[in-house]
Parts: structure tokens; sequence; C-alpha cells
């Protein structure tokens, strides 16, 4: 099979697996997957588990289970009934067994003390490369204050300093979700970088330093100046599909130079309350 014609069937695979990710609340059967991606119902099921690396079956159960997960994590005022029949299982008794035997915790435990390393490993699919050309402004922007968490270690726990830094948030109303921009700052590569090695803040707009808290958040500043843009819309997961053409393609032929701050992440709306395939995330790459 030519190049050209591997592009085409992963194209296929991947406005599916869209579909999938917009229609996850529905029945989503292999006859009507099938028809979406333009494949034989009697090969779909070979197909699907070959190119991905796992079943259809498997992948939706995964899907939902991920989702339910930020729920337990993040949302802790909703009962686990309820985010159990919102995943499509009749009754919490099956939701909890798939639960644990998928990520080897009971929701319950999940919930006090989520393994996000473990959880992590669940999800490393062959998902067809996204090589859409990404539209890049030049936006020049203001400095901003901001209230940071500092994250050091593998790019998997990234979830649990999350949470630290949402306790933050909630016990000190000094940067509210919905009043304030919360921002990711990425000081590394994780695909490059030594799991140990990695840094990544979480932070939150305030208008005030921050004082001392017992989660370990910090005052820092997002300085202003010339920055390039690119709006990433859907999974965290697969945002480097929107940074790497910035470097690879966009930068080389630009004529511009970087400056001396990392790449950053506007977060225009957030998990759980956004499902992953409507969040938006704004990239900014500073320039000199």
């Amino acid at each position: 099979m030519n190049d050209d014609r591997i592009s085409r069937y992963a194209a296929r695979f991947d406005k599916m697996l869209a579909y999938i990710e917009a229609h996850l609340d529905e029945p989503l059967t292999a006859e009507r997957l099938s028809r979406v991606a333009h494949f034989s119902r009697f090969h779909f099921d070979r197909q699907f588990a070959d190119f991905l690396g796992t079943s259809a079956t498997r992948y939706l159960l995964l899907l939902r289970l991920r989702r339910a997960s930020f729920k337990l994590a993040f949302q802790p005022r909703i009962r686990i009934i309820d985010i159990a029949l919102e995943a499509g299982f009749e009754n919490p008794e099956s939701f909890s067994r798939s639960f644990r035997h998928i990520f080897g915790q009971s929701p319950s435990q999940f919930r006090r003390q989520p393994d996000w390393q473990g959880w992590s490993e669940r999800y490393r699919f062959r998902l067809p490369e996204r090589n859409a050309t990404v539209q890049v402004e030049i936006v020049e922007i203001e400095s901003t204050l901001i209230a940071a968490l500092e994250h050091l270690g593998p790019a998997e726990k990234v979830n649990d300093s999350v949470a630290r830094f949402i306790d933050w948030r909630k016990s000190t109303g000094l940067s509210p979700k919905d009043s304030s921009r919360t921002f990711g700052i990425a000081y590394d590569n994780p695909d490059t970088t030594e799991p140990s090695r990695f840094r990544f803040d979480i932070a939150g707009e305030v208008q005030a330093r921050v004082p001392p808290n017992a989660q370990g958040v910090v005052t820092k500043e997002i300085p202003g100046g010339r920055c390039a843009r690119v709006r990433h819309l859907g999974s965290h997961m697969r945002i480097g599909e929107s940074i790497y053409p910035l470097y690879r393609n966009w930068l080389p032929g630009s004529g511009e130079e970087l400056r001396d701050f990392p790449l950053f992440f506007h977060y225009l709306n957030l998990l759980p309350d956004t499902p992953e395939n409507e969040l938006v995330t704004d990239i900014y790459l500073p320039l000199k």
C-alpha cells in the first residue's frame, strides 16, 4: 500500500474516532461505526483491532470510563451511581466491576486516591496522526500574574498536581475557575524528557500575589509580548498534534526567533465540565 493510500485509510479511521467522541452517549454498534468509516461490516472488527491495537468494544468502554474517571476525581459531589448511569451502565455494581477490572481500583478507591500513572497505561492506542495544517496568528499579549503549582515528575502524574491546584483554588477563592483564566506552562517535552525531570506548571490568573499555602502554590508571571498562537480543538491527550507542526513546519519558514519563555496553554474550557471532543485550547509560542 503506497503512502497516499495509507494516509486515506488512516483518515477514514480518524473520521470514525472523531464520530465516536462526538456521540459517546449514544449506542455505537459495529454496524453504525463501519458505515461511518465506509468499511465492510464483515471485516470491521479485525480492521479496528489491527489498526488501533484494541477492539472497538474495549475502545468504547475505555473512552466512557475515561470520562467517568475525570468526574470521579474532580467532581466529588457527583454520586457514583449517577456517574455509572451516565457512562451507560445499568447499575453501579456493573460499573464498579468494569472499572476495577480495567484500572485495578474500585470507583470509590479511585475517587480517594487515583492511580493516574496506571490509568494512563490503559490509554496507549495506536491512534492515526492528524497532520492538519495549523493556523498561526501573531498576537501581542499583556503580562499576566498567575498562581502556579509546579509539577515535577512523570507527565502521567500531572493530574495529581491538578487535583492539588483545584483544592487550592476552591479553598482560597483567589482564582475562581469561572472568572479567571486557566493556564499550563510546558517547560519540557514529555516525549523527550526523562520522566523524573519533566516540569509543568498548572496555573490560574490572580489579581495579587499568592500568600503561603499548604498546597505549595506560588506567584509567577506570564510575560507580555509577541506570541504565535494556534488553537487546538479536542482532547488534551492529542495536543502534540497541534504543537509539532508549529515547531516543525511553521517556525523554520516564518523568520521568527523564539523568546526565552516556555510554550504555554490557555484552556478556554476544562474537563470534566466539557466533553473531550469539545475542549478548546490556545497554544502560545513566545516570540522576540
